[in-house]
């Protein structure tokens, strides 16, 4: 296990949960490439892992990468085809930020060649930790949900018109998990009053979402994509008590729904 690239968390439910834009690193060769204002890699889904650091109790496994996504997208596929054709995205390696604007000093972003450095350096440890821990917990109960844990900030205007609900959950469409647990989750997030939520809307889940569920094997795969002003201060980063403690209540039922 490359514990330079990433950490995994075993747990003996059958459920990982999957971080693949929690990380912050910056290798020195390409943070001295970087346009000022992408050394605070802004783009991260900060502070997910303290978010669910409480799924620990419930056995659930984790996965976080160390590396932030400046580095390499890991919840694209590696030949980088767009996971929402004709919308404003970023790319495997991102050459522009969420606001549109450059990650790299002119001049500066990978070529081919680099971009295929990365894959092996970085995607490839990823996606085979992930794919050998589901397949390990698979083993042992005969069925596995993959929780792929985002965040984002909650207005840009570059990705997407308007204000982001609070909570974002994707099922591909509802190809990547069972239509039984799909309705499990949206009734528990209709039961509450906190926060307003879509389901398959503007982000209906990633690479990791799509490529990994497949629920006729009995590998359920959920994204949650969470707007950062519930747990946190979108303009410092800074992480926000209140807030988070508000919100991991509901995030502990939205797993605890997902465990038999």
């Amino acid at each position: 296990m490359p514990t330079d690239i990433l950490r995994l968390h075993r747990g003996d439910a059958p459920l990982l949960i999957s971080i693949p834009h929690n990380g912050t690193e910056l290798p020195e060769g390409i943070a001295a490439r970087l346009a000022p204002e992408a050394h605070r890699v802004p783009d991260t889904d900060w502070h997910l892992d303290r978010l669910y650091a409480f799924a620990s109790e419930l056995g659930a496994s984790m996965l976080v990468p160390r590396h932030s996504r400046y580095v390499i997208d890991l919840n694209r596929a590696e030949d980088d085809a767009s996971l929402y054709p004709g919308q404003n995205t970023t790319g495997l390696c991102p050459a522009v930020r969420f606001d549109g604007e450059p990650v790299y000093l002119p001049g500066q972003a990978p070529g081919p060649d680099e971009v295929a450095e990365r894959v092996e350096t970085y995607w490839r440890p990823y996606h085979r930790a992930l794919a050998e821990e589901l397949e390990r917990l698979h083993a042992a109960h005969g069925r596995v949900v993959l929780w792929e844990a985002h965040s984002i900030r909650g207005t840009l205007p570059f990705l997407f018109e308007g204000r982001l609900p609070d909570l974002n959950l994707g099922t591909a469409g509802g190809a990547s998990c069972a239509p039984a647990l799909q309705a499990r989750l949206e009734a528990a997030l209709a039961a509450q009053d906190g926060y307003d939520f879509v389901v398959n809307g503007r982000f209906k889940g990633g690479y990791i979402t799509r490529h990994y569920g497949d629920p006729a094997r009995g590998i359920d795969a959920v994204q949650l994509e969470i707007s950062q002003r519930v747990y946190m201060d979108e303009d410092s980063f800074a992480w926000r008590e209140d807030r988070a403690a508000r919100l991991q209540p509901l995030l502990r039922r939205l797993l605890t729904t997902v465990l038999p």
